[in-house]
């Protein structure tokens, strides 16, 4: 049975109008709608491997999830040794990743999907592997020869570096690889992202990151909100990954969480593990109806167009004409 929410109705109305987005956005034929996909990092944090990232990549075929749009299987921190090779090259940890990422990279492409990777522009990531400070055009290189597809680059480590030049840097040696690649900043709204985001990558943190719980969607909600003018094709604020299916809301909250990103165009990023998704959670992650909101081609983030209280009504338009409410 196909589930309709209330919390996202689409409806014909012509005098909803916002200002135009700024026209500039960076060119690289990627992520033309907000990317969908699965990251490990909410759910598994530094425990990944390759068994889990297969395994995950079957589960979003065998789920529902491929079908319904979800594409990139994201590994995030902790994939590395914790040194580079003789010649300057990242290694992946060989107890995690045994056949190396090339391998992972082609399993999950047989499945019709694409794999995306975690690096950091400073000197060490988060979890303190090697970071891809000074080492941009080897790294994007790597990346490439591997068969990835999705990069998301972190901001720890980072101290007296300036985030628009160390982002373009990996941006522009991206580029120089040829390879559609999608790249994602996680800077958690460091140095308004917003602002020079759209002609650096494909999508930018707005905000810290996000927690299992509804105080956590609604103050990052109410953060992202008012950057709807920044977001177009190509270009998408980031609210951070679905926490759907984790168990720290109820499933009202979940489907409210999971529209309202659907509703700011945000990148729906499933952050839990969908081997063992719930029945509520795959109803919720695989509903096509919002999952088209978020989707629409005319790529415009919805935004509060009327306040009541502690009541606020949301409005996107749509392609065609039709407003989603």
């Amino acid at each position: 049975m196909r589930i309709r929410w209330s919390v996202v109705l689409v409806v014909t109305a012509a005098a909803l109008g916002c200002s135009a987005a700024p026209a500039v956005a960076l060119n690289n034929g990627v992520a033309r709608t907000p990317p969908m996909g699965f990251n490990d990092w909410n759910a598994f944090g530094c425990n990944v491997n390759e068994q889990l990232i297969e395994r995950s990549a079957d589960a979003m075929v065998s789920s529902g999830m491929a079908a319904a749009g979800y594409r990139y299987v994201n590994i995030d921190d902790c994939w590395l040794s914790h040194t580079r090779n003789a010649a300057g090259d990242l290694v992946p940890d060989p107890h995690k990743f045994p056949h190396g990422i090339a391998a992972v990279a082609a399993y999950v492409h047989a499945r019709g999907l694409e794999l995306g990777i975690y690096e950091d522009a400073g000197d060490a990531t988060c979890g303190a592997y090697p970071g891809s400070y000074g080492h941009d055009l080897e790294d994007a290189r790597t990346f490439a020869s591997w068969g990835v597809d999705y990069v998301k680059l972190d901001w720890c480590n980072t101290q007296g570096l300036n985030p628009q030049g160390e982002y373009r840097r990996m941006r522009d040696a991206l580029l120089a690889t040829g390879r559609p690649i999608v790249y994602s900043l996680s800077i958690w709204g460091v140095a308004f992202p917003w602002l020079w985001g759209p002609q650096t990558a494909n999508l930018w943190r707005t905000t810290g990151d996000i927690k299992d719980s509804w105080q956590s969607v609604m103050q990052i909600t109410a953060l992202n909100a008012p950057l709807w003018r920044y977001a177009r094709p190509g270009a998408w604020n980031d609210p951070d990954m679905l926490e759907v299916g984790n168990g720290g809301m109820t499933d009202t909250e979940y489907r409210t969480h999971f529209s309202l990103w659907a509703e700011m165009a945000a990148p729906l990023i499933a952050g839990t593990d969908v081997r063992r998704l719930s029945a509520p959670a795959r109803t919720i992650l695989t509903n096509r109806d919002v999952i088209a909101v978020d989707q629409d081609a005319l790529g415009v983030q919805g935004h509060p167009v009327l306040r009541s209280g502690a009541t606020s009504v949301w409005a996107k338009r749509l392609a065609g004409g039709d407003v989603a409410v």
